[in-house]
């Protein structure tokens, strides 16, 4: 049985390669699996299951393309398309996952999440993901008009890029103690995020001494990052963009 997980992609009509190369990546490397998780920012931003943008609809039709052949498709809330709803995900042939989600992989209870919500020591974000997490909220801004949607999407990207250009490097990577408590909380040996854009399987010391491991998604900027979960092994992989 082969499991792969993917995050990070920011599938957005500016990066049509971006999407050449997902398109790709599930014509070749998902062809074969049993199933991919998805684990957030598949796209830049999303401002409801009603858009159905070219890019959106391609999307959908290949999810569903992969679906159809028998491939289980599992999807994490991101913090950029935190709003993905059940529409989307049934047109997409897609289960959406609970913002921490509890499995057994690789013979290893594991810990599958976006990752963001580890970032505690970023306050200013942690109050920002709070509030936009509230449903009525959502509601309202579900029901504006698309074209305002739109307009208060790249306000909020422009907003999110002067203030990743104002934080410190440390202030946007994962809290040490949040990882510890969540794998303690959920006495898990493995947890996979993405969130964070720095691929790396790392060990963790647990307060009572023993070792876990915690396995971060690359984005899709320059290259292709996927975890690969068979049998046997797992393996964190990629490969440039411009060769898929």
């Amino acid at each position: 049985m082969t499991t792969l997980f993917i995050a990070d992609l920011h599938l957005s009509e500016s990066r049509p390669d971006l999407t050449q190369a997902f398109i790709q990546f599930l014509n070749s490397h998902v062809l074969t699996a049993e199933a991919l998780y998805i684990l957030g920012d598949l796209f830049e931003f999303w401002i409801g299951d009603d858009e159905q943008s070219p890019l959106q609809q391609q999307i959908t039709q290949a999810l569903k393309a992969l679906s159809d052949r028998g491939c289980r498709l599992y999807y994490s809330h991101g913090n950029r398309d935190f709003m993905i709803g059940k529409r989307f995900a049934r047109e997409c042939g897609m289960t959406l996952l609970p913002p921490i989600y509890n499995c057994e992989l690789a013979g290893e209870k594991t810990l599958l999440l976006h990752g963001d919500q580890l970032c505690t020591d970023d306050e200013a974000y942690q109050r920002f993901r709070r509030i936009t997490s509230w449903p009525w909220l959502q509601w309202i801004f579900l029901h504006l008009p698309l074209s305002r949607r739109v307009k208060i999407a790249q306000q909020i990207r422009q907003g999110s890029h002067k203030g990743k250009q104002q934080k410190s490097r440390s202030i946007m990577d994962v809290t040490p103690k949040s990882v510890v408590d969540c794998f303690e909380q959920h006495q898990a040996t493995l947890m996979i995020h993405g969130h964070t854009h720095r691929p790396q399987i790392h060990d963790v010391p647990l307060t009572n001494g023993q070792h876990v491991r915690r396995i971060v998604l690359g984005d899709w900027n320059t290259h292709v990052w996927y975890l690969k979960i068979d049998d046997r092994d797992i393996n964190l992989l990629s490969y440039p963009i411009n060769e898929s």
